[in-house]
């Protein structure tokens, strides 16, 4: 716990400030906390969204790209349920078009505790890639 949200749960314990004075500060509080860097000490919390950054100069001339998309892994966990879903004939037209397109899964061995582990992992992941047009970061928040 950091020192901010002690002295505030120790002004709401001393009677100093009402309950939903102290949610205000504490949500006041997490708000102005910047974002830790990925790989950064402290407590681990489950990681709920794949982030991609892209920065890179613009060949039109028009100045730079930016690329921001926060893609949330509930929505992988849902994906893999709904395979469940798929008749055989399709998970099998699906699987020939991704080996096609050089994609090499197979939607019918794509279990729930097989994504699970991949995302506890995630955490771990951090991707940046530099080059002098261009800086891409890929990670897990």
């Amino acid at each position: 716990m950091n020192e901010q949200r002690r002295q505030v749960l120790e002004m709401l314990a001393e009677g100093k400030i009402t309950a939903d004075a102290a949610e205000r500060l504490i949500a006041a509080l997490e708000q102005d906390r910047p974002a830790s860097p990925p790989g950064a000490s402290g407590p681990k919390s489950r990681p709920k969204y794949l982030r991609v950054l892209v920065d890179a100069a613009d060949d039109s001339g028009d100045g730079a790209s930016r690329v921001n998309i926060r893609v949330p892994l509930q929505l992988l966990r849902a994906g893999v349920r709904l395979t469940s879903l798929l008749p055989p004939q399709a998970i099998t037209k699906v699987n020939t078009e991704l080996s096609k397109a050089g994609v090499p899964i197979d939607l019918g061995e794509l279990k729930q505790q097989h994504l699970d582990d991949l995302i506890e992992h995630l955490d771990e992941v951090s991707v940046d890639v530099d080059d002098p047009d261009a800086k891409v970061r890929v990670f897990c928040e």
